[in-house]
């Protein structure tokens, strides 16, 4: 019997030959990676001082913080908060990046998420290193124990496998794909599993949309999503790593907990609609057309890579922005934003009325220019609970640049030109 790619990387972390789904094993990440933010790092960094003892870490290079969110208001309370994290890091000897982009993109352009590698986080969000063929897992509650001890136990998941054929049509991008696999397995068709993705439409897709892709797995139900590795994926980590790394690959006799196949050429412009916990009630964009919005975001840890801000540059070029709308994009990172102003894109994306903004997580937690109650909101985030961008009263539809870079010209939901 075969292993998944799951599996394989999981037993790498422990003391056994091999690991079984459903077996509880301590694993030893290869990076412990979190952000700054009140009640989160803080307790922990508290917790490791006062309640463990903890006053040296034995590796601190596993161990990585990114000041990435409440960094747009400039006030005292932001202040604090990161001073805290300053010097809890300066204390520990952790890497600390602070104010230089989205710390899922980071962790990519960073070579902290190479093929083979194992990452946890409290953000579930970190399952974007899939994309590199590196298995990355949310573990809030049990951070602390793998931040004290090095190790974590966990439940060895199953691994549910989408082949993938086709190319994208023009107008459609992963966000699309992401959101027909919830249509296709429901919000919790992949409960505690991994999603693995392979096939000839994987390895034509571009790296930045496998980051979208794999970074928007938990509203599957999924722990963590990866990509077979391919010469893509390799020649990117050859790039960054910092060191060796050796790609994992999938047993062709792999057991799987469900297999399908999608061919992404039939896949069309979807949308979320607002108030959805799990990210589950999604329609055709067709469908929603007409639908007034006032405001549009491209940017978060799923969208706002450079892929995404050439589409939305393809859609806006030559066009304007409807006077009722405001939209703001935010590069995940400066060095995506310095490619996109070297490209031009920038200027395209200014001349038709969007607002460029620094890179963080701010709009789309609802920090930065929060949504007034009433609002129509069409965005690239990764949440449209009810409150997510600020009132509770507002609305927010999800969909891909190119539906929100369309929709934005309209100041209604609608798909962009094909």
């Amino acid at each position: 019997m075969g292993f998944t790619i799951a599996e394989k990387i999981l037993a790498r972390t422990t003391d056994h030959p091999t690991v079984h789904a459903g077996e509880n094993h301590a694993v030893r990440p290869s990076r412990m990676i979190a952000y700054d933010f009140p009640g989160y790092t803080d307790d922990m960094f508290r917790q490791m001082h006062e309640d463990f003892g903890i006053t040296r870490l034995e590796d601190p290079s596993r161990y990585v913080v990114f000041i990435d969110h409440m960094l747009t208001r400039k006030d005292q309370r932001e202040t604090e908060v990161h001073q805290v994290t300053r010097d809890w890091c300066e204390f520990y000897g952790i890497e600390l990046h602070e104010a230089q982009g989205i710390g899922h993109q980071l962790t990519a352009e960073l070579g902290l998420a190479t093929p083979g590698d194992f990452l946890v986080h409290f953000d579930g969000h970190i399952s974007g290193v899939g994309a590199f063929n590196a298995l990355g897992w949310g573990i809030r509650r049990d951070l602390i124990e793998a931040w004290v001890t090095g190790q974590v136990h966990v439940d060895i998941p199953r691994t549910t496998r989408f082949e993938l054929t086709g190319t994208f049509p023009d107008g459609v991008d992963s966000r699309d794909l992401v959101h027909t696999i919830i249509e296709l397995v429901g919000a919790d068709g992949c409960a505690h599993q991994v999603m693995e993705f392979g096939g000839p439409g994987a390895r034509d897709m571009a790296i930045d949309h496998r980051q979208g892709l794999c970074g928007m797995a938990m509203f599957t139900g999924a722990v963590s999503a990866i990509f077979e590795p391919d010469d893509v994926s390799i020649a990117y980590a050859s790039e960054v790593a910092r060191g060796e790394f050796e790609p994992v690959y999938p047993d062709a006799d792999a057991t799987y907990a469900a297999r399908h196949s999608i061919d992404l050429s039939t896949l069309v412009p979807r949308v979320v609609r607002p108030g959805s916990a799990r990210v589950a009630n999604t329609s055709t964009a067709a469908e929603l057309e007409g639908t007034p919005i006032t405001r549009a975001f491209i940017g978060s840890c799923a969208s706002g890579r450079i892929e995404d801000l050439r589409a939305a540059a393809l859609v806006l070029d030559g066009q304007k922005v409807a006077p009722t709308v405001e939209l703001n994009i935010v590069p995940t990172s400066k060095k995506v934003f310095a490619q996109a102003e070297a490209e031009g894109i920038l200027d395209v994306l200014r001349t038709a009325g969007a607002t460029i903004a620094e890179s963080s997580c701010d709009f789309c937690f609802g920090y930065q220019q929060p949504l007034r109650p009433d609002e129509n909101c069409i965005s690239t985030g990764v949440l449209n609970i009810t409150g997510r961008m600020g009132s509770p009263e507002a609305n927010i539809y999800m969909g891909s640049p190119y539906t929100v870079a369309a929709s934005a010209i309209t100041g209604t939901i609608g798909e962009a030109s094909r």
